[in-house]
């Protein structure tokens, strides 16, 4: 059966004191069974984090990392750093890494050779903007992320990722695409998964949903079959709303 995975991706928010009360806020909360619950701090904060949620079944991941182990690569961080602190989860392919700092789908394929080799978990991001779903251009652009980005790794290496599609047009803009939106993209990439491995490995990954999920939202959302969690932005800073994602299931 495929985890039900629920993200908060914090990207450029809260100092450590904050952070700390947060992660306190967190830890204090009943988490319901069967569903693993992540938080990404900033890369100044993660050790903290992991020190923060000893005993606890939270999970603690990284925003990006680089593609290198060590060298000359000012303010960047390196997967054996990350380890280092605790931390054995990266996201990659976020839609604002992509957008903002360029970064490709060749680059990105090099990120995950990287993580995969230092045994951590990568949370792949991948999704259309709103001019190639006007276009109708999305599925197809949708599968050429993850051909390029993702489909050099060995069928093995599967069990070390975790999907999550984020329609650009639906982060921090209030807009969602609609249920059945998400489970129409998220069928569709279960079927491209199985046409370049096998059924077995298109079954097994889980395939998260990115875009404004709220509390209000979050239930009819993960109610669909192929969407197996959220990665969440905006409501993952505050823990009533975050938890209450997080309840969505049970």
């Amino acid at each position: 059966m495929r985890k039900k995975i629920v993200a908060g991706n914090w990207k450029m928010n809260n100092d450590l004191g904050a952070t700390r009360e947060l992660l306190t806020d967190l830890k204090s909360r009943a988490l319901p069974e069967g569903v693993e619950v992540i938080v990404t701090p900033t890369f100044t904060n993660l050790h903290s984090a992991t020190e923060a949620l000893s005993g606890s079944s939270i999970k603690v991941a990284a925003q990006n990392m680089h593609h290198s182990e060590s060298g000359a690569y000012t303010g960047e961080i390196s997967g054996t750093m990350l380890k280092s602190v605790g931390v054995n989860t990266v996201i990659l392919g976020h839609s604002e890494r992509r957008a903002y700092f360029g970064e490709s789908n060749a680059l990105l394929a090099e990120k995950v050779n990287a993580a995969l080799a230092q045994g951590m978990t990568i949370i792949f991001c991948f999704g259309e903007e709103l001019d190639d779903r006007k276009k109708g251009s999305h599925f197809d652009l949708v599968k050429s992320q993850l051909s390029e980005g993702l489909f050099h790794i060995s069928e093995s290496d599967w069990g070390k990722i975790v999907l999550a599609y984020e329609p650009v047009w639906a982060i921090g803009t209030g807009e969602t695409a609609s249920p059945e939106q998400a489970q129409e993209m998220h069928d569709f990439i279960r079927r491209t998964i199985s046409e370049a491995y096998s059924d077995a490995v298109a079954q097994g990954v889980s395939i998260l949903y990115g875009g404004s999920v709220k509390p209000n939202n979050a239930a009819e959302i993960f109610g669909k079959p192929d969407v197996d969690g959220g990665l969440i932005g905006g409501a993952s800073l505050k823990a009533h709303d975050f938890m209450q994602i997080v309840n969505a299931f049970s």
